[in-house]
């Protein structure tokens, strides 16, 4: 008997190993920290952060049923996506965290909210907003909530809401992401003096040096920029440069100031020592111009493509799953504008059109690729919503009176087109030059 049961033992245990390996669980790996780049490689910052990540990943080691630490490191992954510009890595690492967090703990706030920043990021802004509406409900006095509802609704074209719920935010808890969330509504609704004021108390509420701060502080530099206040503007960047060295963005608003005064080689330089640390398809798309400015076409076409294939690849992934992947049909559509691919243009917007008809970008958006199409009388309807909130954006402005000129609206779009001109031109040198040009004809 012993001589057939020991074969069938063996059988029954092979069975159910095979069964352990084939079903069990496979086991969750932690997304690790990548090493930084260039000038961020650098400082107490960085050694800071790996030491407080390196301290999360070793908690998870030790318990990976540690949901704290877990929701820590997300937040600080997120964090480092922002700082080095690397989303597709870490945004997809803190998601995959905060997942892990959500299916032990489905009504984690803080994960919540983290999941719908990430999703905002993403350009995912219709499940954003569900998402930071859910989080709403369980945590109805936190101020960061209703930022991201601020921010969601900005995206969604929901105005009206957006200023009532960064009004909310401000009541609860008044500090730099409020102030900067009132600077952004007051420059959609054309209030640039009121936005710049906004503005300059968020950078005066950061730490110095922060990247958020520092952030904010560019971005003071550039409402100055839309106001036509240069000299204030490059200071601001300046200033931002001296307490966060090498930081990406001012270097990139300091080379839109090289690029206003026409010294292109400067700012083909600035804007390449922004690519060294920070990965953002925005700086590839600015050096297209100006390498065209400076007379480099065949670096500008190179540049041009770079940017549509860093955007096409993230649209890809984005279409493939519901949660991440970066969509930017929107800036796919300016990219291939400036490839004179017409009809993926118009493509790309189409698809943008479709999730959020009511933000004013995309209507613009789809005013301009119809204006290169020759299709006026179809872009001035969309220019219409792009203008409703009043806002005062020079390429705006530029945009929408080249678009009323070509209606034989000579008169209200030269004005428009002179405003444009005079405040910032240096913004769109395609809309610049287009701007002269119907000028010209109009004063002949």
């Amino acid at each position: 008997m012993k001589k057939y049961l020991y074969p069938s033992l063996l059988v029954v245990f092979g069975v159910m190993a095979a069964a352990i390996f084939f079903f069990k669980k496979p086991e969750v790996r932690t997304p690790e920290l990548k090493d930084r780049r260039g000038s961020l490689s650098v400082g107490n910052e960085w050694l800071n952060t790996k030491a407080a990540i390196e301290g999360l990943l070793a908690k998870l080691r030790t318990n990976p049923k540690d949901q704290k630490s877990r929701l820590l490191l997300a937040q600080a992954y997120m964090q480092e996506g922002r700082v080095t510009g690397d989303h597709p890595y870490y945004d997809g690492a803190a998601m995959n965290l905060l997942e892990q967090v959500l299916a032990a703990e489905p009504e984690n706030f803080e994960a919540l909210c983290c999941k719908a920043s990430l999703c905002l990021t993403q350009h995912h802004f219709a499940q954003g907003l569900g998402i930071a509406e859910q989080a709403q409900k369980l945590n109805p006095n936190s101020g960061f909530v209703y930022g991201l509802l601020t921010d969601a609704n900005v995206e969604m074209g929901h105005y009206e809401e957006a200023i009532k719920m960064a009004d909310k935010m401000n009541q609860v808890r008044p500090d730099l992401p409020a102030y900067a969330r009132v600077s952004y509504l007051r420059e959609i609704y054309g209030d640039v003096p009121g936005a710049i004021q906004a503005m300059d108390m968020a950078a005066k509420a950061g730490y110095i040096g922060l990247e958020q701060t520092e952030w904010t502080r560019v971005a003071l530099g550039h409402l100055h920029e839309v106001s036509g206040d240069t000299a204030r503007a490059r200071g601001y960047y300046l200033m931002a440069l001296a307490a966060r060295p090498g930081y990406a963005y001012a270097l990139a608003g300091l080379g839109r100031m090289a690029a206003a005064r026409k010294d292109y080689p400067r700012a083909i330089k600035l804007y390449q020592e922004a690519r060294i640390t920070v990965k953002d398809y925005a700086f590839a798309d600015e050096l297209t111009d100006l390498y065209r400015q400076n007379g480099q076409p065949d670096e500008a076409d190179k540049m041009a493509k770079e940017s549509i294939d860093m955007l096409a690849n993230a649209a890809k992934e984005a279409d493939s799953n519901e949660e991440m992947g970066h969509y930017a049909d929107r800036e796919l559509a300016y990219a291939y504008l400036k490839t004179n691919e017409l009809d993926k243009a118009l493509e790309h917007a189409k698809i943008e059109y479709a999730r959020r008809p009511d933000n004013i970008d995309v209507n613009e958006t789809m005013a301009w690729v119809l204006y290169k199409r020759g299709q006026y009388a179809e872009a001035q309807k969309y220019m219409q919503v792009a203008r409703r909130t009043g806002s005062k954006n020079p390429v705006l402005l530029g945009r929408a009176g080249l678009i009323l000129s070509k209606m034989g609206k000579t008169a209200e779009g030269q004005a428009l087109i002179e405003n444009s001109l005079k405040t910032a031109p240096y913004l769109n040198p395609e809309v610049e030059a287009e701007g002269k040009k119907m000028l010209a004809l109009a004063a002949r």
